[in-house]
This record gives structure tokens, sequence and C-alpha cells, in this order.
């Protein structure tokens, strides 16, 4: 049935594990279709109810996919193999424009945050039975979200933002629930559903953010939640508007139990106004906040606030398993917070400025690129692995835009965050080069 790997099990874990160890020997390859299941079902000599558990399996584990009435096949590509793995080397000429990482040069000096954080340790160290959050950087952060217009709300404090987001998809999904995500989107966001059982309900977005019409095709299709991002979206730099928050708030009204997850994570880094999506009606609600380019991605914090039911979900089974976040970690941040807003608005109008320069250069040149904040810009290519090797040749890596797309068509993404002006005007030259007249005019949309 399945050419020289017949499939064997008696019980579901069984016939389970059996297809694992065919995708991981290679014998069954990516796109490999299973057969139905009562053909497979009769062949094992079993119920269908136990190859239907054994499906359920494969899927919860991010092996198979299934497509409805055309069936079920191994994945494309495993759940846990990250889509990082998709990148290009770098080699000793070129410069690397595809990591996403912040410029060090804009990073605060740590040491005396550090310092106050360890003194803080020294005279009152934190033991078993204390909160898990510090009480200064709970304070802060309250003030920061009902500055910006959030309703109040517990407050957890978690490692990143995708460790957050997994948590509070963790407290109110369950495999085979399906997310609005964008597309394209953050690829380690896309990389988590599948390899937690979900399913990616792609949305389309343009400059200001997703387009409603398509959240609400994804919601009316069955999606149990959604993330949308804030501002510095990766990979595109969407940032939303006044406008297009509205007329998201008016499509979420109409699923109030949908769960709503804003991932502001370009929170200290972007210069565009914070407007929430929270608050149409919306019972089961988030909103992220991450320390990591804002102070670098090793200060692994982050700070959410929610609705009271699934922010208790979320604190509970932090409760049972991490327990907590550093606390020198989170007076590290609270003591940042506190002493680095001056500095901040230095950092997104520095990021600012490069990044307009190269879509200005782009622009000059009759190359469409999208960047409306944080550190990427983004431009659609007709074929990336051609664009992408011949930018090589030039001496640019950039990001193959395959880590971040569902449906979306071919691009690549363009980390700017040390990127001056000369620069700017070289790769604009080199990328003209490469795509010669079919980069003009390209569309995110």
């Amino acid at each position: 049935m399945l050419g020289d790997y017949p499939i064997k099990g008696r019980r579901a874990s069984d016939i389970a594990a059996d297809v694992e160890q065919g995708v991981s020997s290679g014998r069954l390859a990516p796109g490999t279709p299973l057969p139905p299941l009562r053909d497979l079902a009769a062949e094992l000599g079993v119920n269908p109810n136990t190859v239907a558990a054994a499906y359920r399996l494969l899927r919860d584990r991010g092996v198979i996919e299934t497509a409805g009435r055309k069936g079920s096949r191994i994945r494309p590509r495993p759940a846990h193999t990250p889509r990082d793995e998709i990148r290009l080397p770098v080699p000793p000429h070129a410069r690397d424009l595809s990591d996403g990482n912040p410029d060090p040069a804009l990073l605060p000096d740590l040491t005396p945050a550090l310092a106050a954080a360890s003194d803080a340790a020294r005279r009152d160290p934190v033991l078993y039975g204390r909160p898990a959050a510090d009480p200064g950087l709970l304070a802060l952060a309250r003030a920061a979200f009902r500055a910006d217009g959030l309703p109040d709300g517990p407050v957890a404090v978690a490692s990143g933002s995708l460790d957050t987001i997994e948590r509070i998809l963790a407290a109110r999904l369950r495999p085979g629930d399906a997310v609005a995500v964008e597309d394209p989107g953050w690829g380690s966001l896309l990389d988590l559903l599948p390899a937690k059982g979900l399913k990616p309900a792609p949305v389309r977005l343009d400059d200001e953010g997703p387009l409603p019409e398509a959240l609400a095709a994804a919601l009316a299709g069955g999606a149990r939640a959604v993330v949308v991002t804030s501002r510095a979206q990766n990979p595109t730099g969407a940032a939303l508007t006044p406008g297009r928050a509205a007329a998201l708030r008016e499509v979420l009204a109409r699923y109030p139990d949908v769960l709503l997850i804003e991932d502001d994570h370009g929170y200290g880094i972007v210069d565009q106004a914070y407007h929430p999506l929270v608050g149409a009606g919306s019972e089961r609600w988030a909103v992220v906040r991450s320390a990591a380019k804002a102070y670098g991605p090793d200060l692994r914090l982050s700070v959410a606030v929610g609705d009271a039911d699934t922010m208790g979900r979320v604190l509970g089974g932090q409760r049972l398993g991490a327990g907590w976040v550093s606390h020198l970690l989170q007076q590290t941040v609270a003591e940042l917070w506190r002493t680095d807003a001056a500095p901040a608005d230095r950092v997104a109008a520095a990021y600012r400025e490069r990044r307009d320069a190269l879509l200005a250069e782009l622009a000059a040149r009759g190359i469409d690129a999208h960047g409306a904040s944080g550190l990427n810009v983004w431009l659609s290519v007709p074929d990336e692995t051609t664009a992408l090797a011949a930018l090589v040749q030039r001496g640019w890596v950039a990001a193959p835009g395959a880590r971040y797309r569902l449906e979306a068509p071919p691009g690549m993404r363009i980390t700017i965050a040390r990127l001056d002006l000369a620069d700017a005007r070289r790769l604009a030259d080199d990328l003209a080069a490469v795509l010669g007249t079919s980069g003009a005019g390209a569309r995110l949309i």
C-alpha cells in the first residue's frame, strides 16, 4: 500500500510509532499519502477507530497533515524542524542581512541595571515561596498597558514572546484547533502551531496589518484563536493604523469567543503609536510585550496582560512547571524600563532612518518594498532561489521568504538594523540588477 513500507501495529500507539519510524528513517518521504482509515484498518485487521486514533496522534505530533477528503499525508517538513534551518550560508565576503537581530551598538549598557538587580538580590535574596513576579516590574508593566488603553487584568512574566504565546494557546486550545496567523508571518510561530497540533489559518496583510476580509474569512472558517502583530511585524514591518485597528475590531466583535493574542514585540524600538484590538467584545484576550529587541535577545523576558480566566490558567500552569522567570532578569528589565525611556526614542529613530533610507533607494529604482516599522524590509520576488543566489554573488545574504510564508507569494526579508545610507545605496543597486524590471510593482497582497 505504501510501496516498500507496509505500516504495522495492532494498537493506535504502535501504528503511530511505526509511521514515525518510517518518517525518521526516510522510507516515508514528505508528501507521501497515507491509506484511508478503513483500508488500513482492513489490512491490519483492526477497528477503524484504532487507525483513526493513530492518525490523530500523528497529527497532534505534527507528523502528518489532513486535508479533508484529500486524506492524510506526511507533512512536507517535520513539525519540530524549525524554519530557521531554511537559511543560506554566509560567505566570508558577504554581509548577513538575514538574522533579524537588533544593532548591538543600539543596545543599552546592561551593567548599571544588572548591578542594581544584583544589589537587590544581595539585600533580599529571592527564595522559595516568594511571588513569581517582581512587584516593581509588575507595576511598570501595568502602568504601560493602562497608558495604552488596555483593560486591567492579571499580568504574567515569561521567557520571551514565543514562550508566552505558547502558554496562552495551551491554556485555551486543544490539538486540531485552527489559529488565524499573518501570512507572511513570524516563522517561529508558524513552527510552533503544528508542533502543538494546531492548524495555521493564513491571513494576508499589507503595510497596515491584517486585511479585515482575510481575518473574517479565517474566523468564519472556524479559527479558534488569532495572533496579530501590533507593530514591527516580522517579516514585513507592518504596523496597525487607527483605521485598520478599528476595522479589525469590527470583525472580532462578531466572534467574542475567539482567543485574541496581540504580539507587541516591537515595544521599545518603534515610534509608531500602539492601537489595541482588545475592547471589541473579545472575552478571551492577551497582549504580549518582550524585552528582546530593545535590550537584546538574551534578555529572555516578556510580560503579558489578559482576561482573568486566560491569565489565571497561564499563571497556574507556570507554577506547576517552570515556576518563575529569574528575578535577576525581572529586576534588570524593570531598571531598564525606569531609566531607558529617552534612549528608546533614539533607538526607534535610528531604525526608522535606516529603514526609510533603504525603502527610498529601492523606490527610486522602481522596486516596491515594505517596511512600515521595525527591523526588517520585505520584498516580493518572482523566484526566491534565483534572486537570493544572485544577491549572495554580489555580497549580500537575505532571508528566504519560505521561512515566513504559508500561501503568500515568494519574497525575501532584509534586516536593516546595521545598514547605513551608503550600504542602502549599494544594496539597492544590486537588488535592481538582480531583479531587473521584474521587481517593479510587486505587491505584498
